[in-house]
């Protein structure tokens, strides 16, 4: 846990108390702050005073001695309206922020020099995150992992010299954090996401921009620039003087990163070296993967990483559970787990990294099915479809895809794994990416990724993927 010391005898409310809330309680707490917790869920609020924390109705108290309001990111700040106590706080006086706005103050505080990268975009932060994280502890770094990719920023270990955190962030994370300064920021892209809380395209982007731009003086920021947000952001930056490098996995630079078949070069003074190679680097497939590790080596690189380490780091990410995650081979058959690809970009992704593919697909259909997958239709050898989907997707395929309508996911599985070996194809692929939400079958995507993982292992003959 990371003591908050910044408001040591100072009142503080928090509002929405689930994992980051609770934990910003408990730091607080540790810093010497007095807590009142609250949330407009009654078992939350009687979780918080389990821990004996005070609890209230923020309606029903007095302002005036609070020194902040701290918010869960769930909670609107200006879009599509403020939560009613962003308006509380503001007719007070009192300042509103999150808990990375908490780090961010005490990392100053206490260690200004502590590594400390964060990584944001609308696509593939996660994975990044996983991936500078690995390729840190590979180098033999103390790595604290967490924000928006699980475990709350302020139940990590402190900042202090030698120990890197490596922080993923969503928009709604870095609006709550006025003063945000990464010795390491990442913009990954941005395409249109989170307009119900932002108001339009140009402040979700202004906002994700603020990540890069607030970059520590001598920091770094690593932009992929190959949307036209991005590209203006890093034109921006750069302009006020920050130190940027670009990256492109679409086109050659004459200054920064960019990836040219398969092969992560860097480009300065008009002269390249070659960096890394992620070509056969299985948790590293497709363009999006090669953006992902492009800007995870440019960050590897300004935290002083050697080529050697950084490709080794590569070749053994293992990448993400339920991310185009390798989870078992049988002869020529490769059996893949992307079980987040929950809508149909997502699905492209991975359908966009094989040629022959045994395709299950279904579930909670979203706005839209799978009408913008046609480009992908020819690397389908079969479709096996599941959940509620099932009808319409099959509407879809007809004339273009064989498929059939399995159900459920384990006839779904027994059916590809048998057609994927009688096709006798040298790289054929059993594909869980299901271009739906889960909840017609299964609570979650981990537990239908995790049930996928099982109904693989127990075919006879499958191997670990290495």
């Amino acid at each position: 846990m990371i003591p908050v010391t910044c408001f040591a005898g100072k009142t503080v409310a928090v509002f929405g108390l689930g994992g980051s809330g609770l934990a910003s309680c408990h730091a607080l707490k540790a810093g010497g702050a007095e807590v009142i917790a609250s949330d407009d869920g009654v078992d939350r609020l009687a979780e918080a005073a389990r821990a004996g924390f005070v609890t209230a109705d923020l309606r029903t108290v007095s302002w005036s001695n609070f020194a902040a309001l701290v918010l869960t990111p769930g909670a609107p700040l200006t879009h599509p309206a403020p939560h009613w106590t962003v308006l509380a706080a503001q007719q007070a006086g009192v300042e509103v922020i999150g808990d990375i706005e908490l780090f961010c103050r005490e990392r100053r505080r206490h260690a200004p020099d502590a590594p400390f990268v964060a990584i944001t975009g609308t696509n593939g932060k996660s994975t990044t995150t996983a991936l500078i994280a690995h390729l840190m502890r590979v180098a033999g770094y103390d790595t604290q992992m967490g924000g928006n990719i699980g475990t709350a920023i302020l139940s990590l270990e402190p900042p202090r010299d030698g120990r890197v955190h490596v922080i993923e962030m969503s928009s709604y994370q870095i609006d709550l954090a006025p003063s945000l300064d990464p010795s390491v920021g990442i913009l990954l892209n941005i395409s249109e996401d989170h307009i119900d809380r932002h108001g339009t395209l140009e402040h979700y982007a202004e906002v994700k921009e603020r990540l890069v731009a607030g970059v520590q003086k001598h920091g770094t920021a690593i932009v992929s620039v190959d949307d036209d947000w991005s590209r203006n952001t890093a034109d921006r930056i750069a302009q006020a003087g920050q130190r940027v490098v670009r990256v492109s996995v679409k086109s050659v630079l004459a200054d920064g990163i960019y990836v040219e078949r398969e092969i992560i070069w860097r480009a300065a003074n008009g002269v390249r070296n070659e960096i890394a190679r992620i070509g056969g680097i299985g948790s590293l497939r497709g363009l999006h993967n090669a953006q992902n590790a492009a800007c995870a080596s440019g960050c590897a690189l300004a935290l002083g990483l050697s080529t050697e380490t950084l490709q080794n780091g590569l070749r053994s990410f293992p990448g993400l559970a339920h991310r185009m995650e390798q989870v078992g081979r049988r002869d020529d058959v490769l059996f893949v787990n992307d079980s987040k690809g929950t809508n149909a970009d997502a699905a492209a992704h991975a359908l966009s990294s094989f040629a022959d593919i045994f395709w299950i697909a279904g579930g909670k259909p979203k706005l839209g099915g799978i009408t913008s997958l046609t480009e992908y239709f020819p690397r389908i050898r079969k479709a096996y479809l599941i959940g509620e989907a099932a009808e319409e997707f099959a509407l879809t395929l007809d004339g273009s895809v064989p498929h059939e309508i399995s159900k459920t996911l384990e006839v779904a599985v027994a059916n590809a794994a048998r057609d994927a070996e009688a096709s006798r194809l040298s790289d054929a692929v059993v594909l869980l990416s299901p271009a739906c939400a889960s909840f017609d079958q299964y609570r979650n995507f981990e537990i239908r990724g995790e049930r996928f993982r099982e109904l693989v292992n127990a075919l006879p003959g499958i191997m670990p993927v290495v």
